[in-house]
């Protein structure tokens, strides 16, 4: 009796998991930046964090200007430097493309 409790309970613990890791794969761009990207670049792309002012990270009108779309997905997957991690493990490529516009959407 008490095997099949255990074998319900793991159960219930995966299932708990996927269910988890499917609301993160669903997280809509904006979440994804705000989880991710504005302790530096801060919630409106301006980088006036103590972080961003710190690291001295580019604002998102400046940024915007410069880089391209496919530049920043490239930057978003791979990282910046030594300051940026990069996401490409964690976040589907959908996901990135979804925060780059996300955030170029805050130049305008």
């Amino acid at each position: 009796m008490t095997n099949g409790i255990v074998k319900k309970a793991a159960l219930g613990t995966g299932l708990f998991l996927l269910a988890a890791l499917a609301a993160f794969a669903q997280k809509d761009p904006k979440d994804l930046f705000l989880d991710k990207c504005a302790t530096c670049h801060g919630p409106d792309g301006m980088a006036k964090t103590a972080k961003g002012k710190k690291l001295k990270v580019t604002d998102v009108k400046t940024a915007a200007g410069k880089v391209s779309a496919a530049e920043m997905e490239k930057i978003v997957a791979d990282g910046k430097g030594q300051d940026m991690d990069g996401f490409g493990k964690e976040l589907s490529k959908d996901q990135m493309k979804g925060v780059v516009e996300y955030f170029r959407s805050l130049a305008k």
